[in-house]
């Protein structure tokens, strides 16, 4: 069995200063053996990861859209940010790769997609992200999996860290597989995913981290979008 967590940042990131060597560092720690690094708009941090991790990584990017984000999964090249919601879905499955939709129905954060916009695309839809560690109200993973379960599609999850310390606050055990994104989906089916929601202070450090890059007092990567 794999024990993983499939929605994390990197300095790539604009609201993030966590190091590719912190995180698998801190990976390590918690026992996770299988992540996706979900960058905002970027794969750099991903592939970054991969190049010195000893365990699994999926090449990943959480991509803005004109109405709310979602995440590509196995991706080979970066989807870029601002296209609808179709175009930036089409884009991830030319490439072979995996649709999740991260956090939706959280009534706190801005990006979300809208219900209407989630059912137009609801065909290509492979995953949906039914606990996300970051999410504040516990009425709102509630509805998540409903969601999922509704259009019988399969659940996944992540602690969606900004900082080391949340690594952990997700595990999803799931079986082994061999590599691929059908393969994946299939061990996806099998997952158990446990965990707790992080405090709402979290939240604090990703604004620090997007004001001081902003401002210069910390140093961002060159190909993080601000």
């Amino acid at each position: 069995m794999l024990l993983g967590d499939f929605h994390m940042h990197t300095y790539y990131s604009k609201d993030c200063n966590v190091r590719p060597e912190d995180l698998v560092r801190r990976a390590q720690q918690v026992g996770l053996t299988c992540i996706a690094v979900t960058d905002h708009n970027s794969i750099a941090g991903a592939q970054a990861v991969q190049r010195i991790a000893p365990f699994r990584v999926i090449i990943a990017e959480e991509i803005g859209t004109l109405d709310g984000e979602i995440t590509g999964l196995f991706l080979k090249e970066p989807v870029p940010k601002g296209l609808p919601p179709r175009e930036a879905v089409r884009r991830v499955k030319e490439q072979g790769g995996l649709v999740s939709i991260p956090h939706p129905f959280d009534r706190i954060r801005r990006s979300p997609m809208t219900h209407a916009v989630l059912k137009d695309i609801l065909p290509d839809i492979d995953l949906v992200e039914v606990f996300n560690a970051r999410t504040t109200l516990p009425s709102d993973v509630a509805r998540c999996r409903a969601f999922a379960e509704e259009h019988a599609l399969i659940k996944s999850g992540g602690s969606d860290a900004h900082t080391c310390y949340e690594l952990g606050g997700i595990r999803i055990e799931f079986p082994d597989f061999d590599g691929t994104p059908q393969g994946f989906k299939e061990a996806m089916r099998h997952a158990t995913i446990r965990g707790h929601l992080a405090s709402p202070f979290v939240h604090v450090a990703s604004k620090y981290a997007k004001w001081c890059k902003k401002l210069g007092l910390l140093p961002r990567h060159p190909e993080t979008t601000l």
